[in-house]
């Protein structure tokens, strides 16, 4: 039997060490360590509440990326998706993120309906999606539907029934 045991909890009974030698010697350092980690743990948790509470509610916002559009997005099926009802796919690896910009499931709102913001990749797979709070969705922001904005010089109609650019009549091939 190893009489040289250095835990004294588990000495035998016959050579336990009295109570002063014992929280004197074998227990100061743990104490330490303990106050340590419930500073830390403290902190950490008025941290957490500090970045928890800035709900949209309360005016934390949120800024979204300027190319990113308006719709109604419904999961139907994950990856699959209704975007202002017309079919659309989800990316691999595309995020949700909620009203507090933590990350959603698709799973999660599957039959939902809801305002978003979104991104589309390089293939037009859906790739960034934001759900937006009521006073969130009632900002101004470009829809899905984009609109032409400019006209080509020849799909002008001219004053005098002349198309064409620079006033120029159409293309027509002369009779040889």
């Amino acid at each position: 039997m190893n009489r040289c045991l250095s835990d004294p909890f588990t000495r035998p009974p016959s050579q336990a060490l009295p109570f002063s030698a014992l929280h004197s010697r074998e227990l100061a350092r743990p104490v330490q360590y303990r106050a340590f980690a419930t500073a830390s743990a403290v902190a950490i948790a008025f941290a957490f509440a500090g970045f928890c509470s800035a709900t949209p509610a309360q005016g934390f916002q949120r800024q979204f990326p300027p190319a990113a559009k308006r719709a109604v997005l419904q999961v139907t099926a994950p990856p699959e998706v209704l975007l202002n009802g017309a079919p659309a796919r989800l990316s691999p690896g595309a995020r949700i993120h909620g009203l507090t910009n933590t990350l959603v499931m698709s799973g999660q709102l599957v039959g939902q309906r809801l305002v978003v913001n979104y991104l589309r990749d390089t293939q037009g797979l859906i790739h960034q999606v934001w759900i937006l709070s009521e006073t969130e969705a009632q900002q101004k922001r470009p829809s899905t539907e984009s609109a032409i904005n400019f006209t080509w010089g020849s799909d002008a109609v001219k004053p005098g029934g002349v198309t064409g650019a620079g006033g120029t009549a159409p293309y027509s091939p002369s009779p040889n």
